[in-house]
C-alpha cells in the first residue's frame, strides 16, 4: 500500500469469502458507495472501486477476477483479461 493512502470515515463491512477468510468492504457512509477493500489473504493490496474516480478519462478496466459469479448480462469485452478467480485460471 505503499502508492494508496485512506482518509476520510467510512462503513465497513466484513464478510467470508469462498476461501473462508475475511474481505472489508469499506463503504461511504453518506450515500453507500464502494470506496475500497481489504482481504485478509493479501493485506497488503488495497482494491479501489473505479467509480470511485470522478475524472472521465480514468484508464478503463484491464482485468475481470471472478468471472465464475459474474452476471450473463455483463460483457467486457476482449481487451480485458477473464479470470475464474483468484487463483489465476483464466476464464
Amino acid at each position: 500500500m505503499d502508492c494508496v493512502q485512506i482518509s476520510g470515515r467510512s462503513t465497513e463491512f466484513v464478510r467470508t469469502a469462498d476461501s473462508g477468510r475475511k474481505v472489508h468492504m469499506h463503504f461511504c457512509p453518506t450515500c453507500g458507495s464502494t470506496v475500497y477493500w481489504r482481504a485478509d489473504v493479501a493485506p497488503s493490496w488495497i482494491g479501489v472501486g473505479v467509480g470511485s474516480f470522478a475524472d472521465p478519462a480514468y484508464s478503463p478496466p484491464a482485468i475481470s477476477v471472478f468471472e465464475q459469479s459474474r452476471h450473463p448480462w455483463v460483457e467486457l469485452g476482449d481487451v480485458v483479461e477473464h479470470f475464474d478467480g483468484p487463483s489465476g485460471r483464466r476464464a
